[in-house]
């Protein structure tokens, strides 16, 4: 039979305590961090069929692979062309100014089912971190605009 005992002292147990506790409260951050969701539930697109389902959850037909896709640093403070934009941002529960200066990656693929406009119609993509950051809807040629991801009715 094999003893072994050990003396505690209450300053090393307060110093273990606390060191265990800032060890699970880290823990806790990461994995909130690492399975971030949107307000709308929306988990992490990382993948481009991941993206393709997003589109088509909101009603879009779209092409398979991206038209284009573009890394943007966000400048801090949003710059009057990024504020504008922010604002059909907001409109659509994105909110720009909560990304500034960190990067974000624009997927751009073609709409296929866009009503009354068979051709010239994209929709952007901005994930940061896999996470949609923002996005719209493009429709080009002389009675072109600019639209929310909303799929019209």
């Amino acid at each position: 039979m094999f003893i072994w005992t050990a003396r505690l002292r209450k300053k090393k147990t307060f110093f273990v305590a606390i060191l265990v506790a800032a060890l699970v409260i880290l823990l806790a951050f990461l994995s909130a961090f690492l399975h971030k969701s949107t307000e709308n539930g929306v988990g992490r697109l990382d993948t481009e069929e991941s993206q393709i389902d997003y589109l088509k959850d909101l009603g879009w037909e779209v092409s398979p692979d991206p038209v284009a896709t573009l890394q943007l640093l966000l400048p801090d403070p949003l710059t009057d062309d990024y504020a504008a934009y922010n604002k059909l941002q907001k409109q659509q529960g994105f909110d720009l100014e909560e990304l500034q200066g960190q990067q974000v990656t624009r997927y751009t693929y073609t709409v296929l089912n866009y009503p009354d406009h068979p051709d010239g119609v994209q929709v952007n993509l901005y994930l940061c971190e896999g996470i949609p950051a923002a996005g719209d809807i493009i429709v080009t040629g002389a009675d072109g605009f600019q639209s929310g991801l909303a799929f019209p009715e």
